[in-house]
């Protein structure tokens, strides 16, 4: 959209800066880029008016001036501040940035209790929120503080799942300390390390910390996979919440895992079931962002990931298809002497990690790839074969997917699950949500059981087997 700036570009504006194109607008304010960086808003002096009444801003934070017969104010803000309307913000890059705006909401809030912000202008500057008095649609400050965090989805704050979601690089237990900065509760549990444990001189010390901490109960669910579920409870979860416990016998976090067996088999699906429950900043390493044909520049890549999951820490780090990386430096497919550096990288930095406390958590399709150096206990000390789902986990996993959705009585599930059992565990979740989907376009209030056979009949799932051969279209 074009802007009809207020302003010719190189004016001179009354704090010695010099305009450059306009940005955003509204009706009484625009945006302006300086020359040497930094930004500039404009406002006429009757918006400037409002904000000293309700102690927003004082009147010796900004510059009143006229031009063209305009009464306007102005203040510039540096390369280091937010200066933007809350809908057109970028997210924050840091939790430094986003607690920034959580103070700037409370502070507004302190001073004027009232007024929308919905259309508001963030001025990191002066830690406020410069409401414009538009006469759009109201909107919650709930709304507009997770429109701001996200970069513009439009979700409530008090809908931390969603949120969380959309910003797991952040991490739930850190956003949950920028939600809660910004005057709102999360009732959600995080999950997280307890504090480290004090130094135990003995054993009599020792019995009485661990009677003295007592056992959290895991609630980790992965549906249709008990024995991958009781694993990962077991070997992941319960260390991470009894940290306390298991550091006094000198377990201080969980060791790395492979989870290794044919595709569609349900690995990724369990990993991020296991990520979304932590909470916890996740990252990737795969073939598609790291992989480069120059030399050194993969092991660079791989590097920067393993840093910023260390510096985000506690984080999840997940590897897919490590055979990419990690396959055997004497076999032909992994020869060369950048791949020999690459798979040096890993074997340095994955105990790094895991004391940073990383967990780290690689898949791959072709165990016997791997090259023996990694699969040696202190890197990888659980090595996890993931097999195709049974009927009775496809059964399990069906029931939990359409018991969060209204149904008729008529569902079947262990018909359906007879179905689908050989297929990959992502192949029934699109199968109830075709499903779903059919019932709904039907003008159906429920999901029911000819909706469920319709989808499976009409739209083929993808087959685990290789040879056969796949129509072309939504499959």
């Amino acid at each position: 959209m074009i802007i009809d700036a207020w302003l010719p570009v190189g004016f001179t504006l009354p704090d010695g800066g010099r305009t450059k194109i306009a940005l955003f607008e509204g009706t009484d304010w625009q945006i302006y880029d300086v020359q040497g960086g930094g930004r500039n808003l404009v406002f006429k002096e009757s918006l400037a008016r409002k904000w000293f009444n309700t102690g927003l801003l004082d009147s010796s934070q900004v510059h009143l001036f006229n031009f063209n017969g305009l009464s306007l104010g102005s203040f510039s803000s540096g390369i280091d501040h937010e200066l933007a309307p809350i809908e057109n913000s970028k997210s924050p890059n840091n939790k430094s940035e986003a607690l920034s705006f959580a103070e700037a909401l409370r502070a507004t809030r302190e001073r004027d209790p009232d007024s929308a912000l919905q259309d508001a202008i963030y001025a990191e500057k002066f830690s406020r929120i410069l409401p414009t008095y538009s006469l759009t649609a109201r909107e919650g400050d709930d709304v507009a503080f997770g429109r701001w965090l996200t970069g513009g989805v439009p979700v409530s704050v008090k809908s931390f799942r969603r949120l969380r979601s959309l910003m797991s690089w952040l991490g739930a237990s850190h956003l949950r300390d920028v939600v809660v900065r910004g005057g709102f509760e999360v009732s959600e549990k995080i999950i997280g390390p307890n504090p480290p444990a004090q130094k135990i001189s003995d054993q009599g010390e020792a019995a009485e910390v661990a009677k003295s901490d007592e056992q959290k109960t895991t609630q980790f669910y992965l549906a249709g996979r008990p024995e991958l579920e009781q694993f990962i409870n077991e070997h992941v979860v319960d260390i991470i919440e009894n940290e306390a416990r298991y550091k006094v016998l000198g377990i201080e976090f969980p060791s790395a895992i492979i989870l290794h067996g044919p595709p569609g088999c349900g690995k990724t699906f369990a990993v991020e079931r296991l990520v979304d429950y932590l909470g916890w900043p996740s990252f990737q390493i795969e073939a598609s962002s790291v992989a480069s044909p120059y030399i050194h520049e993969t092991s660079k890549k791989v590097a920067e990931i393993f840093n910023k999951a260390m510096e985000s820490a506690p984080a999840v780090l997940v590897i897919d298809e490590m055979e990419a990386f990690l396959s055997e430096r004497q076999s032909g497919i992994g020869s060369g002497q950048h791949h020999i550096e690459e798979v040096a990288e890993f074997l340095r930095r994955i105990p790094e990690a895991i004391k940073n406390r990383v967990l780290i958590i690689a898949m791959t399709n072709k165990i016997e790839m791997i090259d023996a150096a990694i699969l040696r206990r202190g890197r990888f000390d659980h090595v996890v074969k993931v097999g195709m789902a049974s009927e009775e986990e496809v059964h399990a996993l069906l029931e939990k997917l359409v018991k969060d959705l209204p149904c008729e009585n008529d569902i079947d599930a262990a018909l359906l699950a007879k179905r689908l059992t050989g297929r990959p565990l992502s192949d029934v979740a699109f199968a109830v949500r075709e499903g779903a989907r059919l019932a709904a376009r039907a003008g159906k209030v429920k999901l029911d059981q000819s909706s469920l056979l319709l989808a499976m009949d009409a739209t083929p799932l993808r087959s685990n087997d290789e040879g056969t051969p796949r129509k072309i279209g939504f499959t």
